[in-house]
């Protein structure tokens, strides 16, 4: 299972620049358990103990051969740093959609555009993560496809990405941490994955 590094490229800004140069808040849309949005917080305030859930966005994209493209979390993110996890998640900035959202972020940290992308439904979770003391509240949106161009990743966001089988992710997971996220949002996924991907295992 080959992994390739991340290296090189501008750093894409995930918040918008404020009129004096300075980041601005980024702000999510807080949900209620059905999934409506009931208001905003700033992300990092949403992420504190006991979490305000809100909405998120998961993407799982895969090759010409059915392998499951990861990423390598960044070492410098303040969130979940250095472990695996799916091909990118994140969150929709208020009133964006959820799938407008996935396929900026996907572009954003790995520099590339899904030839394909679906619906693969949602998920809602509670996942405390232990290392950093934050938690994951989400309301999240789910979804599949696939990816044939050559990766050009962030290395603030990405430190490594891979493509793995069923077996390689066995294996992998086995041997290093993951996202708290990633076993659910997985298995909440899978019956697309397996839609999309036909005899490659999943």
């Amino acid at each position: 299972m080959p992994t390739s590094p991340a290296a090189g490229r501008p750093h894409t800004p995930s918040a918008d620049p404020s009129s004096n140069g300075v980041s601005a808040p980024i702000l999510l849309e807080l949900v209620d358990e059905a999934g409506a949005t009931i208001g905003t917080a700033e992300k990092l305030s949403a992420h504190l103990p006991p979490g305000r859930l809100h909405r998120a966005f998961s993407v799982f994209l895969f090759d010409g051969e059915g392998r499951l493209l990861l990423q390598r979390r960044a070492a410098g993110k303040y969130h979940s740093p250095g472990v695996w996890s799916n091909t990118c998640c994140g969150h929709p900035y208020p009133g964006e959609p959820p799938f407008v959202a996935a396929a900026r972020r996907t572009a954003e940290e790995l520099g590339v555009a899904p030839a394909l992308m679906r619906e693969a439904g949602t998920v809602r979770y509670n996942h405390p993560d232990p290392a950093s003391g934050l938690v994951e509240q989400e309301y999240n949106h789910l979804f599949v496809g696939l990816v044939t161009a050559p990766l050009d990743p962030d290395p603030e966001e990405i430190g490594e990405t891979a493509f793995v089988t069923p077996a390689e992710l066995a294996a992998l997971r086995g041997s290093g941490p993951f996202s708290a996220w990633f076993p659910t949002v997985l298995e909440a996924a899978l019956p697309a994955v397996r839609e999309l991907t036909g005899d490659a295992g999943w």
